[in-house]
């Protein structure tokens, strides 16, 4: 069965974006070549990216320019498996997203997500938005978290946990940028 990993930056003080939803904090810690290569390499594991409607609404776009017209940035390669990547927008109210290999569902989270699992094929991805992937954590969808903590603080902000949720730490690795990648498990 395919596992649904979630990849999230978070402060410090466990924020994942903004209270308006900004994650300009995200890169000030700079650019850490060891680190992006892991995000890559998840990438890599995954065939299928889910989404929630908000971000999807500039989330292929950004990616496809970045693929189709940025082959000397750094994120190119990043950019060039999300963009070949099937992406399932999940949505209440809309029917159609624009964007390479994009495909709307509006069917049921629990039951969607658990039918993607069985199918074959590498692991699902998951970036976001906040509400999205709250609901994914509160329905217990989540098999890996990785979790990417920046070293700073926002003081307010939107979190991912609505509820207590007990989770195992399975690795962190510690860049030289500050950040560091937990990887933790439901325990």
């Amino acid at each position: 069965m395919r596992k649904l990993k979630l990849q999230m930056h978070m402060t410090i003080d466990g924020f994942v974006a903004g209270p308006n939803g900004e994650n300009d904090w995200v890169f000030l810690a700079g650019p850490d070549e060891a680190g992006f290569q892991k995000i890559i390499e998840l990438a890599d594991s995954s065939d299928t990216l889910l989404l929630g409607r908000k971000l999807a609404a500039e989330f292929p776009a950004y990616w496809e320019n970045m693929a189709d017209n940025m082959p000397d940035n750094p994120a190119h390669p990043l950019a060039q498996l999300i963009v070949n990547m099937r992406k399932i927008v999940f949505s209440k109210t809309e029917t159609a997203i624009a964007g390479r290999n994009v495909e709307v569902e509006n069917g049921d989270l629990a039951t969607t997500v658990q039918a993607l699992k069985e199918q074959s094929g590498k692991d699902i991805l998951v970036y976001g938005g906040v509400n999205f992937v709250s609901s994914l954590i509160s329905l217990n969808l989540i098999d890996e978290y990785y979790i990417i903590i920046a070293p700073v603080a926002i003081g307010a902000g939107l979190s991912i946990f609505k509820e207590r949720k007990i989770l195992k730490l399975e690795s962190s690795i510690a860049y030289k940028h500050g950040k560091v990648l937990n990887k933790y498990l439901p325990a």
